[in-house]
């Protein structure tokens, strides 16, 4: 079985000085998740980070989130959301070879697939440069099929940052996806994908695509309002920070779960 934590939503940014406060409201979030991560009884064997991971795209960020996420012993694979740049992302993860193996060209999609402990993480790039929304292009489309197709016998995960299922959240799902349709029809000539897996959301959430469970990933950071009534504007709540744990067996099983950031340990032994 392989065990895949997700972190998202990160948003550590830069001050007015240009440099990352380490007292700052991310930072601080961003070490508390690290310490929870590390304080499972079973270490995860991989951790994605499903986007938004600097506030705004600054080499000066994505040193910074490089470093605090230094601590955990495992491979770390992270993929861009609105707020990141995909060149000062790449650069940043440059010592990840499948990151750096993403792309050459200026603003080349950060899209690539690894083997998890038999399982396989597929992190795909629904950013594009400049907007809120996500798109999959056909040209990533075309990509996400190929890369499916290579093993067709692997259970997988399918990490994006924008969900590309319907959340509720009037404002959240008019930028979602712009047309989700090519990506649902890719992901449903796939039978091995179990779990499709995203963030932007701000907070947990489960649906439905292409009859495949699909996960939106609490924020390290700040949790948004649960507001289904109208298309309002994003406000954030004071419930906590948090992270998803992915468990996929080598048979296709798959089960998630939503935890809460903190040092948690049993209260009681109970019958």
């Amino acid at each position: 079985m392989a065990i895949i934590a997700q972190l998202s939503d990160i948003h550590i940014a830069v001050g007015r000085g240009g440099a990352v406060d380490d007292d700052s409201g991310p930072v601080r979030a961003l070490r508390a998740a690290v310490s929870s991560l590390l304080s499972l009884p079973a270490r995860p064997d991989a951790v994605v980070l499903t986007g938004d991971l600097a506030d705004g795209g600054r080499p000066a960020e994505y040193a910074r989130l490089h470093a605090l996420l230094s601590p955990l012993p495992m491979a770390v694979y992270p993929l861009p959301g609105n707020h990141d740049d995909r060149d000062s992302l790449r650069a940043a993860f440059g010592d990840h070879p499948a990151v750096a193996a993403s792309g050459v060209l200026p603003q080349a999609p950060v899209q690539y697939a690894v083997d998890v402990a038999g399982v396989r993480l597929v992190c795909c790039d629904t950013s594009v440069p400049g907007s809120q929304y996500g798109n999959m292009d056909p040209e990533r489309l075309a990509w996400l099929d190929a890369t499916l197709a290579e093993q067709p016998g692997t259970p997988t995960v399918v990490a994006t940052h924008h969900p590309p299922f319907p959340v509720g959240i009037p404002f959240l799902d008019d930028l979602r996806f712009i047309d989700p349709s090519g990506f649902a029809d890719v992901i449903g000539r796939h039978k091995q994908v179990v779990r499709l897996i995203s963030g932007y959301v701000h907070r947990g959430s489960v649906g439905m695509l292409a009859g495949r469970v699909s996960t939106t990933c609490p924020s390290t950071y700040r949790q948004l309002f649960l507001d289904l009534t109208s298309a309002g504007r994003a406000a954030v709540t004071g419930e906590p920070a948090g992270f998803a744990v992915h468990l996929v067996g080598v048979d296709g099983g798959a089960t998630t779960h939503f935890l809460p950031t903190g040092n948690y340990r049993p209260l009681m032994e109970v019958d």
